[in-house]
C-alpha cells in the first residue's frame, strides 16, 4: 500500500513541475516575442492566459464528474459507478495542485474548496473500499448513502469553486 502511495506522491509531483514550468516557459515566451493571443470577439489587446484555462477546465470537469456520480437514487449501488467517483477524485487532486502558488484571496478560496472537494471525495473513496474491500460485504444502502451524501457535499464545494471561478474572470474583465 505504501508503495501505491509513493508512486501517486512521485507522479503528482511530476505533474506539477512540468504544468508549472510550461507555463512560466509560455509566459516568458510570449513576452519575449511580444506575441498578443488576441481573441476573436473580445477587444484588441485580450491575451488569453492559458493557465486560467486550463485551470477553469479542470474546475469544470471535476465538477461534472461529480454531478455525474452523484445524479441517481441515493441508496441502489448500480446507479453509481465507482470509477466516475475516483476519475472525480483524481480531477480534484490535479484542481488543488493547479491551485498552489495563487496569492490571491479569490485564489485562497479556491483553493480551499478545492481542498475540501478532495477531502471529502478521499473519504468516500475511504468508505467504497471499507465496504467491499476490508469487510468483504457487498455494497448496501446505508454504506452507498453514506458515499452519494459525501460526494453532494463535495458537489456543493465544486459549486461554490465554478462560482468563484466565474466572478474572477467577471472582474478581470471590467
Amino acid at each position: 500500500m505504501m508503495q501505491i502511495f509513493q508512486w501517486f506522491g512521485r507522479w503528482v509531483s511530476l505533474f506539477y513541475q512540468v504544468v508549472h514550468f510550461n507555463f512560466r516557459r509560455f509566459r516568458a515566451f510570449r513576452l519575449a516575442n511580444d506575441y498578443d493571443t488576441h481573441l476573436s470577439g473580445f477587444p484588441k489587446g485580450t491575451i488569453l492566459n492559458l493557465e486560467k484555462v486550463i485551470f477553469g477546465f479542470f474546475v469544470i470537469l471535476a465538477c461534472t464528474l461529480n454531478m455525474g456520480f452523484f445524479i441517481g437514487e441515493i441508496d441502489i449501488p448500480y446507479k453509481h459507478n465507482a470509477t466516475e467517483l475516483f476519475a472525480a477524485l483524481v480531477v480534484s487532486i490535479v484542481v488543488v495542485i493547479l491551485k498552489f502558488g495563487d496569492r490571491t484571496q479569490i485564489g485562497a478560496l479556491q483553493m480551499a474548496t478545492s481542498l475540501v472537494v478532495t477531502l471529502l471525495l478521499i473519504l468516500s473513496c475511504m468508505v467504497w473500499l471499507w465496504q467491499t474491500q476490508v469487510s468483504g460485504q457487498p455494497m448496501d444502502a446505508p454504506a452507498m448513502s453514506t458515499i452519494v451524501s459525501m460526494s453532494g457535499g463535495a458537489l456543493l464545494a465544486n459549486g461554490i469553486s465554478v462560482i468563484l471561478l466565474i466572478g474572477e474572470t467577471l472582474r478581470q474583465t471590467r
